[in-house]
């Protein structure tokens, strides 16, 4: 079998060595490892390989702390040291940024990075009845399958979480629509834990009855969910706390349904907010954009230091949602929401908004590039720019830097998805 160095890591943490000019993708290595591997995949220019085995161990290669690892589709980097992760997801950054877009950041800022354990408080888990394997399976999918890792526990989920898997698997099956309930997502919040089951049929009394037994031995909150998200609704306890996450530097608290999009690592969440808004720098007197704002994670911190903030979604149910947060939290006179389609943003779509001192764009991972080109001379000196993948923050920033007249003044990793490849990142762009 073949053997070789890895050099460095790609985007869904596959070690990359290369044989006669053709890349190579190891599953399995970790840079500065000497391993023996089997390709199962090739092509002209590059192939996918399976390590078989490691003749030269690094020394940042450690031991999975999770059973599950390997399996499991949910992580994909629990070999790594974490530290050693941070590491790595800066430098595909910075290779993202000077590989696609010929950039290279003024300064690179601190990685923001937390515990990398039980950090995960938003999860969608499938649930499916296998009787060959004994029953009901809930749990993340298998690697690069549709099947249900066969869970008993999970390393990146709160502990409480965690503890549930086996007595869901139990609650499932004596439910009389097993069959017709795919899929349980998981929200934690400050005070209550929901679970939203997604029902193909309706439940019986006897299953209700199930339920609620289970809600007030677990502590738990149960919400159903019919048909689409916007169709979830409390269960049981229809009373009692409601989910809510805080931003305490800001005295600010977000209340949230369990199918609104929120981040999922609460922890990193307040450390991200604050570096956007340090970096932002609003000041009373100053108009902003938020782009892409959701219920308001930035929106809310950004009015509460005086600026007034326009902030654009593309989601009628979440501008919602965010107007009543910013009432809750007693910013409504601070804070104007629009809906509107940034997938479609054109020139007018901008000067219609009046001139804006600043901007907050956090998109979503295709990126925005039809709000960037959008962008006149008239646009704002300061871009923050919240990035989920570094690939459409390089496309990005190419058109911000060589066609809009800014410059990359620094950019930074945020850990939020820690043991997986996920890579979330930071970016400060400024004119004049």
């Amino acid at each position: 079998m073949p053997s070789g160095i890895i050099e460095s890591l790609d985007h869904e943490a596959r070690g990359i060595t290369r044989l006669e000019g053709k890349t190579i993708f190891v599953e399995g290595a970790l840079p500065g490892e000497q391993v023996e591997y089997n390709s199962f995949r090739r092509k002209p220019s590059f192939e996918v390989a399976h390590t078989l085995r490691i003749l030269k161990a690094s020394p940042d290669r450690v031991t999975p702390k999770c059973p599950h690892f390997g399996v499991c589709g949910g992580c994909s980097m629990q070999h790594l040291d974490p530290d050693a992760q941070v590491a790595a997801k800066q430098r595909v950054l910075e290779s993202n940024l000077w590989h696609l877009a010929r950039i290279k950041a003024g300064q690179l800022y601190s990685p923001i990075y937390g515990a990398p354990w039980g950090y995960r408080q938003r999860a969608r888990l499938s649930a499916r009845l296998v009787p060959k394997k004994g029953g009901v399976l809930i749990g993340f999918h298998e690697r690069k399958s549709s099947y249900v890792a066969d869970m008993r526990q999970c390393e990146i989920l709160p502990p409480q979480v965690s503890a549930l898997l086996l007595p869901l698997r139990e609650l499932v099956s004596a439910l009389s629509i097993c069959k017709a309930m795919p899929q349980i997502e998981v929200a934690v919040g400050e005070y209550v834990t929901a679970l939203v089951l997604r029902i193909l049929e309706p439940l019986s009394s006897a299953d209700e009855d199930l339920l609620r037994a289970f809600a007030d031995r677990h502590c738990v909150v149960f919400y159903l969910q019919p048909k689409g998200p916007a169709t979830a609704y409390r269960f049981y306890p229809i009373d009692g706390p409601k989910l809510s996450y805080r931003l305490p530097d800001y005295d600010i608290e977000h209340f949230f349904s369990p199918t609104e999009f929120t981040q999922v690592n609460h922890a990193i969440n307040r450390v991200l907010v604050r570096r956007a808004l340090t970096l932002l720098d609003p000041r009373p007197g100053e108009r902003v954009a938020d782009m892409f704002c959701g219920l308001g994670n930035f929106t809310l911190p950004i009015a509460r230091s005086g600026a007034r903030v326009v902030g654009i979604e593309g989601s009628a149910d979440l501008v919602r949602r965010a107007a009543e947060n910013a009432a809750a939290n007693g910013l409504a006179g601070q804070v104007e929401y629009i809906v509107a389609n940034l997938f479609a943003a054109k020139p007018e779509t901008l000067a219609a908004l009046g001139h804006l001192d600043k901007m907050l764009i956090d998109p979503p991972r295709e990126g925005a590039v039809e709000l960037i080109n959008s962008i006149g001379e008239d646009g704002p000196r300061r871009i923050v720019y919240v990035s989920c993948s570094p690939a459409t923050l390089a496309r990005d920033a190419a058109i911000l830097v060589t066609q809009k007249g800014y410059r990359l003044k620094g950019a930074g990793v945020v850990n939020m998805f820690p043991n997986t490849s996920h890579v979330e990142s930071i970016a400060l762009f400024e004119r004049g």
